[in-house]
């Protein structure tokens, strides 16, 4: 289940190694075609008992998510869970490329509440998130970057392009712009690229509304005394005003970037597999 009641997006592990740009290829997606091949995940009794973790309060926080194993082959020694975060005009379900590419590994990926407030929306991540490792794209990251500015203990994170307020002005008016000319698609196009579909969009009208006013305000304050290993990546095929962005980060907070091939904002639906990697390695730091 997700954040606000209805079924959210589920994920799998990847046999996890260093990093190698050279390997990293993307499979055509096979969204539609089930099974490939992939055994029942075995899954302990605790799990089971645990249920899913209940998330969030107010007018537009939802009420539970599901934490599950991702049929495939389960490693023998022990990974942290993954949290996966979307960004505005999609849900949860927008991880289903990443979730093929993580076999194994315990992976909440909940439908936001998309309150419009920062506060709230970090509390109903807060009961998911410590001791996980954070993936999040797009305002999914901005979310991250202020859990990490909050000091929650995450074993690690991987931030596709976050927000970074006043650090680069102007960074998201090309898309305040395209909402304000065609609303939620011409939004969601202007962010995510032709990869982005109207059926990724959450069916609350108001969510997107909601998420821009609040992103547009976004500030990543300063630089935490600690913080979990973490990776900013921006999408190699983005333009050069992420890549500005992605530099700031690396040079006010210290944090690593890497760059994607083969994406642009949306690493997600044009990278899965670039992203699960590194999902499934950073905690290793």
């Amino acid at each position: 289940m997700a954040l606000d009641g209805s079924p959210g997006g589920i994920a799998r592990t990847d046999h996890a190694g260093e990093v190698n740009h050279a390997d990293w290829t993307d499979q055509p997606d096979q969204a539609d075609q089930p099974g490939r091949g992939e055994g029942p995940a075995r899954v302990d009794r605790a799990a089971r008992a645990a249920g899913p973790a209940r998330l969030g309060q107010g007018d537009h926080a939802g009420e539970w998510t599901a934490c599950v194993v991702q049929p495939g082959t389960v490693d023998l020694v022990p990974t942290p869970p993954l949290v996966l975060v979307h960004g505005t005009a999609t849900t949860g379900a927008i991880w289903r490329r990443v979730l093929r590419e993580l076999p194994g590994r315990q992976v909440c990926a909940p439908d936001r509440p998309s309150s419009g407030s920062l506060s709230a929306e970090l509390t109903a991540l807060r009961p998911l998130v410590d001791g996980a490792v954070y993936g999040g794209v797009s305002g999914g990251a901005t979310l991250g970057l202020a859990l990490l500015a909050a000091g929650a203990p995450l074993a690690g994170a991987v931030l596709h392009e976050p927000a970074v307020g006043s650090l680069l002005p102007g960074l998201l008016a090309p898309v305040a712009d395209a909402y304000a000319a065609g609303g939620v698609a011409a939004f969601a196009r202007a962010l995510y690229g032709p990869s982005w579909v109207p059926g990724d969009a959450p069916a609350d009208p108001g969510a997107v509304e909601r998420d821009l006013a609040m992103f547009l305000e976004f500030e990543p304050g300063p630089r935490p005394d600690r913080t979990s290993p973490t990776i900013i990546t921006v999408g190699a095929d983005s333009p050069p005003v992420r890549h500005r962005a992605a530099a700031v980060l690396r040079e006010r907070w210290g944090l690593p970037v890497q760059v994607v091939p083969g994406c642009g904002h949306a690493v997600h639906l044009q990278a899965p597999a670039a992203f699960a990697h590194l999902l499934a390695s950073v905690h290793r730091g």
